[in-house]
């Protein structure tokens, strides 16, 4: 069963990690994919390459959602080409790691800037589409470590955090004219960028989790699936702790 059969919908930071593993579970789901992508044109062509094959639309666009005026031109660029949203999922991010004695302005800013304000630029940008059709769904990624801190993440945290009141708030904004706000917040998730972690520390991550495991995108993804598909139509305003049991 393909629960987002024909639905238009945007991914942020699509063309790696979490981004990818949601894209492609959107395609199998029947969803056209317009995915956003920082640097590597390459992987975005084959990732756009490998999403038409089955059978949806799907185009890769090189914008910053952290600057407010490539937000506009985006979601401008995506109604021309694909009609309209239905579905917008914030998932592009970065870190800068440092305990707050040795973590500079810079860092900090910086993390604010792709993690927090892209948020408020997106759903700026798409609010007017979604209005106009009454409809739409908005999922954003914040993280374990938004919920509960970490040492040495003060500036990532605080963007993760600020996502979930962000959300919130838009839920109760927009919930009139029936769209859609929700967070997943992921808790250890095995991608390219763990994979360059010493083997030993990830082991310990593992064994720390209730279900002994790394959630892997398409966990994450599949959460998405739920909340951007008309099986959640009652649910919004909500955090979906996808964690395999972190916070229990």
């Amino acid at each position: 069963m393909k629960l987002l059969e024909g639905k238009n919908t945007i991914v942020t930071g699509g063309s790696r990690g979490i981004g990818k593993g949601i894209a492609k579970v959107f395609a199998q789901h029947g969803a056209n994919v317009a995915f956003t992508y920082a640097s590597s044109a390459q992987a975005a062509e084959e990732l756009e390459k490998e999403l038409s094959e089955m059978g949806v639309k799907a185009k890769g666009y090189k914008s910053n959602a952290a600057n407010f005026e490539e937000a506009q031109s985006l979601i401008k660029e995506v109604v021309e080409e694909f009609g309209s949203i239905d579905v917008l999922v914030n998932n592009a991010g970065i870190t800068k790691d440092n305990l707050l004695m040795r973590m500079s302005e810079e860092d900090f800013d910086r993390v604010i800037e792709v993690n927090l304000k892209s948020i408020f630029n997106m759903t700026k940008a798409v609010q007017r589409t979604m209005l106009k059709q009454r409809n739409g769904s908005i999922i954003n990624m914040s993280s374990v470590v938004g919920v509960k801190g970490n040492a040495g993440q003060a500036n990532y945290a605080a963007s993760k955090a600020g996502i979930i009141g962000f959300s919130k708030s838009m839920a109760l904004e927009l919930g009139s004219r029936n769209i859609r706000t929700n967070v997943i917040a992921p808790g250890f998730i095995e991608t390219e960028m763990t994979d360059r972690l010493d083997e030993k520390v990830v082991e310990g991550w593992r064994d720390s989790i209730p279900l002994k495991r790394g959630g892997t995108p398409e966990d994450i993804a599949n959460a998405c699936v739920f909340l951007g598909s008309d099986l959640s139509t009652y649910v919004t305003g909500q955090v979906l702790h996808v964690n395999g049991g972190m916070l229990t």
